[in-house]
């Protein structure tokens, strides 16, 4: 197996590379990603996952993209890896990679969550959506990844068992690409003041100091 996947990555990357996608050749791709979300995986197979995890760090970087590679929600990446948060609230849920040198990254910041037929709207709501970024670019987060910002539709059988063919029919985008208010407004004035503040919050090393009581 690790042949055969070796084999598929090694075809996905040489394409990009034909095509100089990487930005180290000046194309748009500036992270690549191995596995996900295989830490729960990893200690199933305990012994074997951790090798497993070590042997697909190496392979991919093996590759030589020109960017960094990540994992996602995996804590203990190997050490030429960054490991990137998915969830809600990541300034708050996710301690960030064992190795400070790394970056804080949150790769899927849910804006909502594919429907089943049945389930009620509103799952998130723009606030909290806007304040969790926020905050993680707080704690000295670098980067946020929405997941998803743009809706789609499930065609024919795609969709898994009961899910409803709009897909993430709450994201700021729906799946024609028209506005979604609340979410589309209230997000767009928070990445303006976060671009207004940028070079307090992603140059330098944070630091507090107590102002009394």
């Amino acid at each position: 197996m690790q042949k055969l996947m070796q084999k598929f990555v090694t075809l996905v990357v040489n394409k990009l590379k034909d095509a100089k996608l990487f930005a180290s050749q000046g194309g748009p791709i500036i992270l690549a990603q191995i596995e996900n979300e295989y830490q729960h995986m990893e200690a199933a197979f305990k012994e074997n996952g951790t090798r497993y995890i070590e042997w697909a760090a190496k392979m991919a970087i093996s590759t030589g993209t020109g960017v960094p590679w990540i994992m996602c929600k995996q804590i203990k990446a190997p050490a030429d890896v960054i490991p990137t948060c998915n969830g809600r609230h990541c300034g708050d849920t996710w301690p960030g990679p064992v190795d400070k040198n790394k970056p804080l990254l949150w790769t899927e910041n849910w804006t909502a969550q594919y429907r089943v037929f049945g389930d009620p709207p509103s799952q998130r709501s723009a606030e909290d959506i806007a304040f969790a970024v926020a905050r993680f670019f707080s704690v000295g987060g670098s980067m946020v990844n929405y997941y998803m910002y743009h809706g789609g539709t499930n065609f024919g059988r795609t969709g898994a068992s009961f899910v409803m063919p709009r897909y993430y029919d709450e994201a700021p985008l729906d799946e024609f690409g028209m506005f979604k208010e609340p979410k589309w407004g209230h997000l767009r004035d928070l990445h303006h003041a976060l671009r207004l503040c940028k070079n307090a919050l992603l140059f330098g090393t944070p630091s507090t100091q107590p102002l009394g009581d």
